[in-house]
């Protein structure tokens, strides 16, 4: 599996980072690529939408809100609800072909929820898999803490011959994403409950990012083996095609 790290540098387009998920994917789907893994912190707050999101009545004043906030919005490439997160936390796109990409669509998401509280639970969490009431982007396969606070949501994207399996986790700053979140669930007119959003660094305040990112390549690297990679101009260009589409 390729492994790709970092962002794409200071002040780099949020919207050409998650366009890059996209681009993989689609790559795949075309048989031009195969299994990646992309692991990367943020260099910018941002807010990203679902594609559903962008349909409801107060989507445009969710959006202002974002902005108001110093976070920069974006649509991004797997399904769900908006999310939040800083420069404290950590997007995992994992990306593979697979000629029926929707019959492994459950078992993705219980499996890789559960290696995600698997690794949680190595440095001291109680973390477990399933929604917590109110939570931001909810689903069945969020990992939480004590069953009380989300800290790594989940989401796929599935094309005919490819998937997507996108992962947030959010090391610190829940005091910053609460206030906003709210705002943004309100304009949007969804449930939201301040009070689910909690941090890994809140569960575990010895560790440290870089310590958790080392955790979460290892387990991938003992499951898949990782070939460290750099971008190259094909996927690049697919991404540019394809940035408008997550741009707002």
């Amino acid at each position: 599996m390729e492994l790709y790290r970092e962002a794409l540098g200071v002040g780099a387009d949020q919207a050409f980072e998650v366009a890059l998920a996209h681009a993989f994917v689609r790559r795949a789907g075309d048989g031009a690529g195969g299994s990646v893994l992309r692991v990367y912190r943020p260099t910018a707050p941002t807010v990203a939408f679902g594609r559903r999101d962008t349909s409801r009545p107060g989507f445009r004043e969710a959006v202002g809100l974002v902005r108001e906030a110093g976070f920069t919005p974006v649509v991004r490439a797997p399904g769900g609800r908006a999310v939040a997160y800083t420069e404290d936390s950590l997007v995992v796109d994992h990306i593979a072909a697979e000629e029926d990409s929707l019959a492994g669509m459950d078992a993705r998401f219980t499996g890789y929820a559960e290696m995600w509280a698997g690794l949680l639970a190595e440095y001291g969490v109680d973390a477990r898999v399933g929604a917590v009431p109110g939570e931001y982007c909810p689903g069945a396969h969020s990992v939480n803490a004590r069953g009380r606070v989300k800290l790594v949501g989940t989401a796929q994207r599935i094309l005919r011959r490819a998937w997507l399996f996108s992962a947030v986790a959010v090391f610190d700053g829940a005091e910053v994403l609460r206030p906003l979140l709210a705002e943004v669930y309100r304009a949007l007119g969804l449930d939201f409950d301040g009070d689910s959003v909690g941090s890994i660094r809140a569960e575990a305040p010895a560790l440290d990012l870089d310590a958790f990112e080392s955790g979460l390549i290892g387990r991938y690297e003992r499951r898949f083996g990782l070939a460290p990679a750099n971008l190259d101009e094909s996927v690049l260009t697919v991404a540019r095609d394809l940035v408008d589409d997550h741009r707002l």
